[in-house]
Formats: structure tokens, C-alpha cells, sequence
């Protein structure tokens, strides 16, 4: 899970003030929503954007995340987010890596687990079959 497979998507972002402490450093909280950001261009590349899940009958959930943090970003720095999908069966696991490309180096490495559920908030105990083609499908350009 350290290195982005060759299906992975990525987006470059630059660090803004507002996500920046009195040191200049990106407060952890953030890094989630950078993670957010990756895993809706992810989705979307697969077509499982909320208007496509809900044609299909279902939701996403989270209901797991980790971030290990391995150097800072520090405002003004731009970064690349990369996210892959790991697993799709009964959960859908997304990796991520978040490289300071400012300062060549590896950011945080982290995950999210996601489960389907059915409209009303049922958990299905398998990833629909539609879903699951879709995240193994390549991602559009």
C-alpha cells in the first residue's frame, strides 16, 4: 500500500494560509479532507459519482480512516494526492499517498474504508457487483 498502483488517480493541490497553524504547518484535520478531495476524483473516474450510486440503489459510508503522517506540508507547498483501490469485495479499501512535491518528499500515507449501504441506511454484507466492475475499470480521462 506504500506506492500508488498504476490505476491510481491524482490531484496537485497548493497549501492555502487557512489550513496552516502559527508555525506554517498544515493542521492534521486537514489532511482528511485532501483525502476526500482524491477519493471524489477516484470515484468519479469510475463512475460512482453520488448521482451514479444512487441510480444504482446505493450509498457509501465510511467507517474507517488512518493517516500516518511522515513529513509536514507547510503553506504555499504543493502536494499530489494520489488514491487507488486496495480491496472492493465486502468493503471497498482506498489507499493514499500525499507527496510534498515542493520539498521531495513523502507526506502521509493513509486509508479509508468504505462500506455500500442500501438507501435506508442497511449495510449490505457485499459490495454490489456493478460497483465493484466499476472500481476495477480504468480511470477516464
Amino acid at each position: 500500500m506504500r506506492c500508488p498502483s498504476a490505476d491510481a488517480v491524482s490531484i496537485d493541490l497548493e497549501v492555502p494560509f487557512c489550513d496552516v497553524d502559527a508555525l506554517q504547518i498544515v493542521w492534521h484535520g486537514h489532511y482528511f479532507r485532501y483525502l476526500d478531495l482524491a477519493c471524489t476524483v477516484l470515484m468519479r473516474a469510475r463512475g460512482l459519482d453520488v448521482p451514479q450510486l444512487t441510480s444504482l440503489g446505493c450509498r457509501m459510508v465510511v467507517v474507517e480512516s488512518q493517516c500516518r503522517h511522515i513529513f509536514p506540508l507547510y503553506y504555499g507547498d504543493v502536494f499530489r494526492v494520489s488514491a487507488w483501490v486496495v480491496e472492493s469485495l465486502n468493503r471497498i479499501k482506498i489507499a493514499y499517498l500525499i507527496r510534498n512535491l515542493t520539498r521531495g518528499r513523502r507526506s502521509a500515507r493513509a486509508h479509508t474504508v468504505l462500506v455500500t449501504t442500501s438507501p435506508d441506511g442497511n449495510l449490505l454484507w457485499e459490495t454490489p457487483s456493478e460497483i465493484r466492475q466499476r472500481l476495477r475499470a480504468v480511470p477516464r480521462e
